[in-house]
């Protein structure tokens, strides 16, 4: 994902955050001064920040620019706003030992920063996320991800059996490992592939 340190760092530095602009690697084109930011990138950070406090808020603005790219200027807005709010530090440490403890409808149910909604706060999870394969690790759950769950009929309120939000998340993310592992793929490629379709599927499902 591309990003522009420039535009990213006077809403980072009054937090101290600002050397999180030099994650990713330069553009070869385009702007200069962009810099791009892949996974691979964000796995390094949770090496990296284990369960430092600094660490994690890290890897967590990392996310937050990963997310926005540079079509999400919203996102230079909510990232300021939760490094401004006072439970950061709580609610990172606690939604992080849920994360890495398997227990996602608790971190979802933990999570509250202001302004972060579901679409930001389930990429903290799965960037956090550092079990084994052997695990249902945490997925993103995005608009455009939903968007197509929905056009192929699925339904996580159907499927968990209740409206309790972290009850669907969970379930979507136990239901994303089912189909891959009967697909053969990974369930963060297919959780990509949803995300790729944005709602364009056939109309029979296919």
């Amino acid at each position: 994902m591309r990003f522009r340190p420039g535009t990213w760092r006077p809403w980072l530095e009054p937090h101290g955050a600002g050397h999180v602009l030099d994650a990713g690697k330069e553009c070869a084109s385009g702007p200069s001064g962009d810099r791009l930011i892949g996974r691979d990138d964000l796995t390094a950070i949770r090496e990296r920040a284990g369960d430092d406090p600094d660490g994690l808020r890290d890897l967590f603005v990392a996310v937050m620019v990963w997310g926005s790219g540079t079509t999400n200027g919203r996102g230079l807005r909510y990232t300021d706003a939760a490094l401004s709010d006072v439970r950061m530090r709580s609610v990172l440490r606690t939604t992080c030992a849920s994360v890495r403890s398997g227990d996602l409808s608790a971190a979802y149910s933990q999570f509250a920063l202001n302004g972060v909604r579901r679409s930001f706060f389930t990429k903290w999870f799965a960037a956090v996320d550092d079990r084994g394969c052997e695990s249902d690790r945490a997925l993103i759950l995005d608009d455009r991800v939903f968007r197509s769950l929905n056009a192929l009929g699925w339904s996580s309120r159907e499927a968990a059996g209740t409206r309790h939000w972290p009850t669907r998340y969970a379930t979507y993310v136990s239901t994303m490992h089912g189909w891959a592992g009967t697909l053969g793929v990974t369930a963060d490629w297919l959780e990509w592939l949803l995300f790729d379709l944005n709602g364009q599927v056939d109309a029979d499902g296919s």
